[in-house]
């Protein structure tokens, strides 16, 4: 018999839409030779629907989208497993249910229900109870719905009903190399059953989460069988004969670390900008690293006629950072204009001036050039309806060493969760064939270009140093002395640590951005502004 993994590029909400798109994937299964047709988890309804979940009507939609798609597909001839939610006497699952020429099989709800980093599914699910397994084409299949994987029971218990082979539905958000955590889940599962498994993961960009994809199936000796691709749809078949799998096609060859970060940040660009019907973007492009990497990314995402780069020039501006970003927008083929920011400074200046008397220049009006830089991209974007896209990174957005309504300004924050020194290394990668990226841009030591000679070491560590001490302290949570004991000055440790806690605020403030890390600054975490903990030292 032949299966066929459909890892789909849904849209959270649609359901008519996503009706359709498990229809044409169910028509290309088909069209292959396809018997079965496994889909992801929630694919009916998209993932994750946070308070959807609470709201009467949903399930109702949902139950009618799940019977327009039955009778959309009675007339195909292969059995269709597709997620969606379900209530039943009060209680609301996340399901899978397995449809056979329009008619329901069998439904499968999901045990182990997560509830840490970005999960929150406590909050609205119910853990199902009951193994579930089905025969169809002379196989023996189990389900099992995304977290049941990462424990033994659901495999133990699917295998012990006589499954040959254990379907697996995901929803699984990219992070860092997730793929290499997830098959080393697998390979756990396999040892544990001798069961191969089939593991289908959504792909594309839901607000702050990229879903990467990665479906693979593993042999009952875990050996990948079939790999697809990472961060694209696409739909894949393999045949299994009397316990062995064959396939078709040759898998996807596995990508860099550094590529994995740019096609997720593509990916995750152009989904906010399809899924939510933005037009285009505006940049503020100051010849510095982070809003040349933000552009890259746009351009790849959006196409070099929907994005406008804005470079706005100040006294500190240097000569080279306009040079450098007339030629990486000539290198990108996207046309930028330049607006003088000085009238604009001279005019604040003069309205501030009774009101500044006898006090010393200081980041005060450091942040008013960012201010008048944030005004005017949001005057483009209102004028246009275009989204302004903010350049700041991780390390920044860590320790406040950024402007609100300044250069925060904006509708979607593309580094938010990239340390400097990644923004760097994979805009180093951008350059690995050709300049595209002038060099100098990478090369030049860091400056906001706010007063004379300004650089950003002036007011913070190294980001060697800073970004290893933000992720000792958010992401692994190692408490300030078991920092220092990793070699880092306390000077350094205090610095970070109090500036990271004072910034909270402004992190509140920031938009949304897209999630690379296990913790990012979004759902995350969770750090109340108001709190007087002192870390031990």
């Amino acid at each position: 018999m032949r299966v066929a993994i459909a890892q789909m590029n849904v849209v959270l909400g649609d359901l008519p839409g996503n009706v359709r798109r498990i229809t044409e994937a169910a028509e290309e299964a088909l069209a292959a030779g396809a018997d079965l047709l496994l889909t992801p988890e929630l694919s009916l309804c998209g993932y994750p629907p946070e308070d959807l979940l609470l709201r009467p009507d949903f399930y109702r939609l949902n139950d009618a989208a799940l019977s327009a798609l039955a009778e959309r597909t009675r007339m195909l001839d292969l059995a269709i497993v597709v997620g969606h939610p379900c209530m039943e006497d009060a209680k609301h699952y996340n399901a899978a249910s397995v449809f056979v020429r329009g008619q329901r099989l069998c439904t499968y709800r999901k045990q182990h229900l997560p509830q840490y980093e970005v999960f929150d599914e406590c909050r609205y699910f119910s853990p199902g109870r009951d193994t579930v397994v089905f025969e169809h084409a002379g196989v023996r299949f189990g389900l099992a719905i995304c977290e049941d994987v990462w424990y033994t029971g659901p495999a133990l218990n699917a295998k012990a009903a006589g499954a040959d082979v254990l379907l697996v539905l995901n929803a699984s958000p990219y992070h860092l190399d997730k793929a290499v955590d997830r098959q080393s889940i697998l390979q756990q599962r396999v040892a544990e059953t001798g069961l191969s498994i089939v593991y289908c993961n959504l792909v594309g960009g839901q607000d702050e989460l990229v879903f990467d994809g990665a479906s693979c199936l593993m042999t009952y000796d875990a050996r990948i069988a079939l790999q697809l691709p990472q961060f694209q749809a696409s739909v894949a078949t393999a045949d299994y004969v009397r316990g062995a799998w064959t396939t078709p096609v040759v898998s996807a060859a596995p990508i860099s670390l550094d590529a994995q970060i740019y096609k997720a940040l593509v990916l995750g660009v152009r989904d906010y900008f399809a899924k939510n019907g933005f037009a285009g973007a505006y940049i503020g492009l100051s010849g510095g690293i982070d809003s040349a990497l933000t552009l890259c990314v746009a351009v790849e995402a959006l196409g070099v006629d929907r994005v406008r780069p804005i470079i706005m020039p100040s006294p500190y501006t240097a000569q080279m950072s306009i040079d450098d970003s007339l030629a990486l927008s000539a290198n990108l083929g996207v046309k930028s204009e330049i607006i003088d920011i000085q009238p604009a400074m001279r005019t604040y200046e003069d309205i501030l001036a009774p009101y500044f008397v006898g006090q010393p220049v200081d980041a005060t009006e450091e942040n008013l050039q960012a201010r008048i830089r944030g005004n005017l991209l949001m005057a483009l974007s209102n004028k246009s309806g275009w989204l302004v896209l903010t350049t700041g990174n991780k390390s920044e957005m860590a320790v406040g060493y950024c402007t609100l309504y300044g250069d925060m300004a904006g509708g979607f924050a593309v580094l938010k969760d990239l340390f400097k020194t990644k923004v760097y290394e994979v805009s180093r990668w951008i350059n690995r064939d050709r300049e595209v990226i002038p060099w100098r841009i990478i090369e030049r030591p860091p400056s906001a270009e706010l007063r004379p000679d300004q650089t950003d070491q002036d007011s913070l560590p190294p980001y060697e140093v800073l970004d290893a001490i933000v992720a000792a302290y958010m992401e692994q949570d190692l408490s300030p002395r078991q920092i220092m004991a990793l070699g880092y000055r306390e000077d350094d440790v205090k610095r970070v640590v109090r500036l990271l806690r004072i910034s909270e605020y402004k992190r509140r403030q920031s938009p949304v951005g897209i999630r690379l890390t296990r913790r990012g600054f979004g759902k995350d975490w969770r750090y109340p502004i108001t709190n007087r903990y002192a870390d031990e030292w």
